[in-house]
């Protein structure tokens, strides 16, 4: 087999346009620790990257090539080593070392003295360019981007083109997110660093072969590999950027639907939203604020006075109520909009190869497209987006940046490269230059403010850019939400951790179905944005739905705003490590490897496991627990890990579990985050033998800052517990130099879950808690201790 593959390399190696011969090596050399192989078709680059990362950049002679996108514009190059030894150079970053074979430039790719992958081709031929590397037998690959196919992508060709699909159920091939890049069960990845129309083939038409094929691009991929998920998915935000954190009211609940359609109908909503007892932190106003139809008025970017005659006040009345307001934006400029000869006359348009600007037509009317990669046309949709700001609004809408329609042969000057390029060439990093746009004017804008971008699509690195992805107009049917888990795990493993669904379903949809409503908005509580959206014919907000619905859905809003410390903290995790919010259950054992293929359970954060109903009339569902004890966040009962449980549910609630040692930060209900204070924290800790020893965290910042985590204007509290049978020790610590709205100090009720004794004695930093700060319900065996903590690192002993 391995024979057959050399073969298979060496023939899409030489596999050229007639005219090229296959390639010979020349020299080599390091320069500043970068190594570059002549070649006779040009050179091969290998640069040390942080993270024990790779990039192996092919530049082969006449072929024009594109600056990266992956890479993060703060990210420096390591100090490669380089050796040489029989016939072969040995290019070592960290743990990864890159084997270069002088004779067919295969490249192997070593962790330690494990071979992990294996370059065997790269290739140019008159339609298109790539690389192939070898699969081993039975490895398991994610990646791709938003695909509805499962967990392993083994046995698909994926098409990498940024497309929307309209109402999609449990299928998909081809959605609005494609990422070109791949992760394996054996702990390394492969990004390929080009934004080009093209194809991942993942074992599909070669089931030894991964081949990444494209019809222009940069020529270049890296590779990065580490001992674990967690640190690999670190590695690859090291060198491809860091998600900045979002603004705390960013984690509240979202009034958002397909439209609000006047000023009058906006207060209305929101005013419904505070009568109903629902809190609430942002409106979403879609296409109707510019223009009273969904055709012929896209492109106008402001606001349509006869339907939003006092927008200023607007925006300001609903922030004094704790309510921010964004609305949406796309790139296209209608010919009918009132901005068209504004924007033709200022060259933003991306041209046609006559240089004049390329008109086409497509659902919403006859248009151009803002080309963003040119600085000129940047610089005017900017000011827009900086209008809207000074109005008040607190983030910036995205859509249809795929872009929905993109002719190949539209040409875009690209600024960075001094040179036109065609559509298809640079079609999948045009959200990502979008979000790039906006993301660096609003930061020299608003140097205080953390920017709030939610986009449709982009590139792999787009995260640096504060983007927050949805998994776009999904059906609203069952079929809609059994994927969206699965959509939200892989697209989180290439630091993409706020993909989230349109709660409730966006598309179609002729009656309200209320089990698939709630169980939705249920599931909801538990992804990174809490925002339901959806076609108007039926009211995406539940406020405007029964009232047993209405109870139910409330209280798991307060639900969501109850655990903000919570949700706050793996947002803080994200941004200095990379890990996801929603984590595949997977990273609990990454020994069984057989729980990759899970697609409809997830870890949340490091202490629940969440199971969403995403089946009609059912009243148990089955679960497969990983290893450990995990409670039932609902009525406490224990289960044993390592086993397939089932677990009771009604409509009332889905499955919840918390892990066995964890420590669950929170807060009581509140209505807007305006409103947040951690001043009194309720921290509830799950006791059982079988974790003697447990740790947790909790992150704090005035919820707004920038730059809160880099200048330490933070504080992060540290939970510690040890637990031996009659006698439990909690230790309370923290660090960081505080903020502007720290409380003095806390007051905390501790709650012990699982505690089955009343205690014979508590003491808190040496002195005996009285009898009237304790409680002990022998029916719960619960625990609940009320102290008052001054910041201080602080001891509590229950025996």
């Amino acid at each position: 087999m391995k024979k057959i593959l050399f073969l298979l390399g060496m023939l899409a190696l030489t596999s050229c346009v007639t005219s090229r011969q296959s390639s010979e090596y020349v020299s080599h050399s390091m320069e500043n620790g970068v190594l570059v192989v002549e070649t006779s078709r040009g050179k091969i680059q290998l640069t040390a990257l942080p993270g024990d990362s790779i990039e192996v950049h092919h530049m082969e002679n006449g072929v024009k090539q594109l600056p990266s996108f992956a890479i993060s514009e703060t990210s420096r190059s390591e100090k490669g080593e380089l050796q040489e030894k029989n016939n072969q150079l040995f290019f070592r970053n960290g743990n990864l070392e890159a084997v270069i074979n002088k004779k067919n430039f295969e490249i192997r790719f070593f962790r330690g003295a494990e071979l992990i992958s294996r370059q065997i081709a790269y290739f140019h031929t008159d339609k298109n360019l790539g690389f192939n590397f070898e699969l081993t037998d039975k490895e398991k690959i994610m990646g791709g981007g938003q695909r509805v196919l499962g967990m392993d992508r083994r046995g698909h060709r994926m098409p990498l083109y940024n497309r929307a699909h309209y109402g999609y159920t449990t299928e998909s091939n081809q959605m609005y997110y494609s990422l070109p890049a791949i992760m394996s069960d054996k702990k390394y990845m492969i990004v390929f660093d080009n934004s080009a129309s093209g194809f991942l083939d993942i074992g599909k038409t070669n089931k030894d072969v991964l081949s990444f094929e494209a019809v222009g691009g940069r020529t270049a991929y890296i590779v990065s590999t580490a001992k674990n998920f967690p640190k690999l998915i670190n590695n690859y935000v090291e060198l491809t950027g860091k998600q900045p954190l979002p603004p705390r009211w960013a984690f509240g609940n979202y009034a958002s639907r397909f439209g609000y359609k006047t000023e009058k109908q906006v207060r209305e909503t929101v005013d419904k939203f505070i009568q109903e007892d629902f809190p609430l932190d942002t409106v979403i106003l879609d296409l109707y604020w510019f223009g009273p139809d969904i055709k012929g008025h896209v492109g106008n970017l402001d606001w349509d006075r006869s339907a939003f005659p006092t927008p200023e006040k607007m925006i300001d009345d609903l922030k004094q109520k704790g309510v921010k307001t964004i609305a949406i934006t796309e790139p296209f400029i209608l010919s009918s909009s009132k901005n068209w000869q504004e924007a033709v006359d200022n060259k933003v348009i991306a041209k046609d190869e006559k240089g004049e600007p390329y008109r086409y037509d497509f659902y919403f009317g006859n248009t151009g497209l803002v080309d963003v990669f040119d600085k000129n046309a940047q610089q005017w949709f900017w000011q827009h987006y900086q209008k809207l700001f000074e109005q008040g609004t607190a983030g910036t809408w995205g859509d249809l940046g795929e872009p929905e329609v993109h002719p190949d042969d539209i040409l875009h000057y690209f600024s960075a490269a001094e040179r036109n390029v065609r559509g298809d060439e640079i079609h999948n990093a045009y959200g990502h230059q979008w979000a790039k746009m906006v993301y660096e004017n609003q930061r020299e804008f608003q140097p205080q403010t953390r920017p709030f971008i939610m986009m449709r699509s982009g590139f792999a690195g787009s995260q640096r850019f504060g983007i927050i992805p949805w998994t776009g107009d999904v059906s609203r049917s069952w079929g809609g939400l059994k994927p969206q888990v699965e959509l939200s795990l892989q697209m989180g493993l290439f630091g993409l951790a706020y993909t989230h669904s349109d709660l409730g379903g966006f598309a179609g949809g002729t009656t309200f179905d209320k089990e698939l409503y709630i169980r939705w908005l249920q599931y909801g509580v538990f992804q990174p944005v809490y925002r339901p959206h959806a076609q108007d014919n039926i009211a995406p907000e539940p406020v405007f739905h029964d009232k047993e619905t209405k109870d139910i859905i409330r209280e798991f809003v307060k639900l969501r705003y109850q655990m903000l410390p919570y949700i706050y903290t793996m947002a803080y995790q994200n941004s200095t490590t990379g890990m996801p919010l929603m984590r595949p259950l997977f990273f609990s054992d990454e020994s069984n490897l057989d729980l990759i293929d899970n697609k409809t359970s997830y870890l949340w954060g490091d202490s629940l496991l969440i199971s969403p109903v995403v089946e009609p009339g059912i009243t148990s569902q089955s679960l497969s627990l990983p290893t450990g004890v995990w409670f039932d966040y609902w009525n406490g009962t224990k289960y044993q890990g390592s086993q397939t449980v089932d677990i009771p549910v009604d409509l009332k609630k889905i499955p919840v579990l918390v892990k066995a040692g964890a420590f669950l930060p929170m807060i009581e209900s509140i209505q807007s985050t305006k409103d947040y204070s951690s001043g009194n924290l309720i921290l509830h800790y799950y006791s059982d033998d079988s974790a003697s020893e447990s740790k947790g965290m909790m992150y704090e910042d005035d919820g707004e800052s920038f730059d809160s985590i880099q200048s330490g204007a933070h504080e992060l509290l540290r939970f510690k517990a040890k637990n031996q049978r009659k006698h439990l020790e909690i230790e309370i610590k923290r660090e960081g130099k505080g903020y502007r709205t720290m409380p003095a100090s806390r007051k905390v009720s501790l709650v012990i879950h699982n505690w089955n004794r009343k205690p014979e004695s508590i003491e808190f930093n040496d002195e005996e808690v009285p009898a009237d700060q304790f409680t002990y319900d022998s029916a719960l065996n619960q625990l609940e201790v009320s102290i008052v903590w001054n910041h201080e690192k602080s001891l509590l002993v229950i025996k």
